[in-house]
């Protein structure tokens, strides 16, 4: 997917691109390969597929979800910036917040937001489980977004204590997500979330399976989760 067909397809999808947005998005392009020069951030470098499979790819989480309010979003696990960097750009009015276990990535994050100009932005080193813990974190934002972090119902509890009531988890999975989705729900209603949808598409020139799951939050999340530090992964809430 070359810039061209880039804007195009997000013109379709309703989403119109400043001169301002385009260029922030070649800026986060050439940042992501030099610094991928210097640490591991992505295995996907070659621009077409970094517009594709990076950038289209995190937006089309807005295909489904409106964003264009003014909102608080958590990025749990966000590595270089996926999906929520790409949705900020598109949705500047967002306030940002990113989560990510390894300082490395915490530092690239923070000077592509000086390189993006990006506004309302903060970037946390911490475990999904240990910053739902932190004072006026838990059940404070409106949405909570996730991509290739893990399995839907290891997710959940890592996303949706941090989620308000009435709020909403968004998870970006590929096609292993319907599946995923049918093992979270013992998770999902535990903490809970109700599942609003889950939307399939495919991505665009090579047609691989793609599925956003939105999940609204109903009730209040019981204090006893997220637990501890890797107890999500090892034992995930499923039957």
């Amino acid at each position: 997917m070359n810039k061209e067909q880039f804007i195009a397809a997000l013109k379709d999808k309703g989403i119109h691109l400043s001169d301002f947005q385009l260029k922030q998005f070649d800026i986060y392009f050439h940042t992501l390969v030099e610094w991928n020069n210097k640490m591991n951030l992505t295995a996907i470098t070659e621009e077409d597929e970094v517009y594709l499979k990076h950038f289209y790819d995190s937006i089309s989480a807005a295909f489904y979800f409106d964003f264009a309010d003014e909102i608080t979003l958590c990025d749990i696990g966000a590595g270089a910036g996926f999906p929520s960097i790409p949705i900020k750009i598109c949705f500047p009015s967002i306030k940002l917040t990113i989560v990510d276990s390894l300082q490395k990535r915490i530092t690239f994050l923070n000077h592509l937001a000086k390189e993006l100009q990006l506004e309302n932005v903060s970037f946390i080193h911490d475990r999904a489980e240990t910053f739902a813990k932190r004072t006026g974190m838990r059940e404070s934002f409106d949405v909570v977004t996730a991509r290739a972090v893990a399995r839907m119902s290891v997710l959940t509890e890592l996303c949706l204590p941090l989620v308000r009531q009435n709020g909403h988890f968004v998870a970006l999975k590929g096609a292993a997500g319907q599946d995923e989705l049918e093992k979270a729900n013992y998770a999902i209603k535990t903490l809970g979330g109700e599942v609003k949808s889950i939307n399939h598409f495919t991505l665009p020139s090579e047609d691989s399976d793609r599925n956003i799951v939105i999940v609204e939050k109903k009730r209040k999340t019981p204090t006893k989760y997220p637990r501890k530090p890797g107890t999500p992964g090892k034992e995930p809430l499923e039957i």
